[in-house]
């Protein structure tokens, strides 16, 4: 089971909170994450792992102040101890920045980067938010693997589709620029089949100034 929260602003920003009901189905969150996932936690102690998922294309840069608040509210709500204290730090960093190794326990992580993670101070729990993303609550039972493989396809074929795009914009520009080459080219001027010798113009044309009227 997935627990899913409405932060503030959801109306603009279309992002939502999403977390694991235990440890064991945080594993599930942590191997089939999308890249539009924020992971949050509570520095050095245990708590629920917390995710707001943005909109495809968008980053943890654009979180609102509102929606970092709303996510560190609620992990700190869902940490025995953290719950318990004030000036309670939150950590926070992109799903791909996520590492899990064999020898970590259930719910464990690391991280890749270190560069790439980000803390809040949380000085004490806001129960009005707390209150208000509650109401919000809803259980929900998602194949978060099937959920993952849609998303890798959608990407694959968004990248076939942008290569065939460049790739016709390529070879559309090639005929563009071999046609204005042909264009310029002093054969098509130079045309062997049209041209006249001194006899044949004394020939056809009483002359040279009728001559040179029909050429211009």
């Amino acid at each position: 089971m997935v627990l899913f929260f409405t932060p503030r602003g959801n109306d603009e920003t279309k992002h939502y909170i999403y977390m694991g009901r235990d440890k064991v189905e945080n594993e599930d969150l942590i191997k089939w994450g999308l890249p539009e996932d924020v992971w949050f936690h509570v520095d050095k102690m245990s708590s629920a792992h917390v995710y707001m998922r943005v909109k495809k294309g968008q980053t943890w840069d654009d979180l609102t102040e509102e929606e970092l608040e709303d996510c560190a509210q609620l992990v700190k709500a869902n940490s025995i101890q953290g719950n318990k204290e004030n000036n309670v730090w939150i950590v926070y960093t992109p799903w791909a920045n996520l590492k899990k190794l064999p020898r970590m326990e259930v719910g464990q992580v690391g991280y890749h980067d270190l560069k790439l993670v980000r803390r809040i101070k949380v000085e004490k729990r806001q129960n009005e938010i707390v209150n208000r993303l509650n109401k919000t609550k809803r259980e929900e039972y998602p194949d978060l693997a099937a959920e993952r493989e849609a998303y890798d396809v959608e990407v694959r074929e968004e990248k076939k589709r942008a290569f065939r795009e460049a790739e016709n914009a390529r070879l559309e520009e090639e005929r563009a620029r071999e046609a204005d080459r042909d264009a310029r080219d002093y054969k098509h001027i130079m045309d062997g089949d049209k041209m006249m010798t001194n006899k044949d113009i004394a020939a056809k044309y009483e002359s040279v100034s009728d001559y040179e009227d029909d050429f211009m």
